[in-house]
């Protein structure tokens, strides 16, 4: 009997606590969700949104990424809360930085990455998490990076032009009716970077809310790094975990 995949469906995985260690000696503490059988396709290195405005590593996306995709399309999904930020996983140390010492986290996360031979690895952003990733992100050890919802505050032209050098691929999901950067205005600043494609999420809004939203996101991701997966699948034909406490929902 199958069971239709909603907000709340938590699906099988290999999950484990895990900790970040920073060179200037924070611990941030984040959880890392693999397939629970078969070898991931690809790793998907997650930065969230902005802590100071509610923005943490269960932002709602990335926690449905982690529920979902490892069962669905044998991706794994590493999720952390970048230095002073807090979560029902945790607190990690430090205190947020404006996205200049957080550069120091984003190294952490990709040494962890690495150090743990997770394959096929893709820095996804969101939000402030595309800043994290355009300004500190650009390491040979990833395959590229997905951004969702950038505002480009505090990611310059420097950076893009930097990112171009780099050539890694970059693809940038854009809601069409973001609060801070529109698709038109999204291709005209990420012009300067060959090699990055904009996406224009149609009628979407900065934080994605809906399961449309969240299916177009994910399927989005998935055509990056494993579109072997898609479609995906709408409901779950095997046993399911228990539930999580619904007020856990954000």
């Amino acid at each position: 009997m199958s069971t239709p995949i909603g907000p709340l469906t938590v699906l099988p995985a290999q999950r484990e606590n895990i900790e970040l260690h920073t060179a200037d000696h924070l611990t941030l503490v984040g959880e890392l969700a693999l397939p629970e059988e078969a070898e991931p396709a690809a790793t998907l290195l997650t930065l969230h949104p902005l802590p100071t405005h509610g923005g943490y590593m269960d932002s709602h996306v990335y926690r449905k990424a982690s529920w979902r995709l490892p069962a669905l399309a044998d991706v794994a999904v590493l999720r952390f809360n970048t230095r002073g930020t807090a979560s029902p996983r945790g607190v990690s140390q430090g205190r947020f930085d404006g996205g200049h010492d957080e550069r120091h986290d984003v190294a952490a996360l990709l040494d962890y990455a690495e150090f743990h031979d997770l394959p096929n690895r893709w820095l996804v952003g969101w939000s402030f998490g595309t800043e994290l990733t355009l300004m500190h992100g650009r390491d040979p050890s990833i395959e590229g990076a997905i951004l969702l919802s950038p505002p480009l505050h505090r990611a310059t032209d420097a950076d893009l032009d930097a990112w171009a050098e780099f050539g890694k691929p970059l693809t940038v999901l854009v809601p069409e009716l973001d609060d801070y950067l529109r698709p038109d205005e999204a291709r005209e600043r990420f012009a300067r970077v060959p090699q990055a494609r904009v996406i224009a999420g149609e009628g979407m809004k900065h934080l994605w809310v809906g399961e449309t939203a969240v299916r177009w996101v994910l399927s989005q991701i998935l055509e990056v790094v494993n579109p072997a997966a898609l479609p995906l699948p709408t409901e779950w034909a095997g046993e399911l975990p228990d539930e999580p406490d619904p007020s856990a929902e954000i």
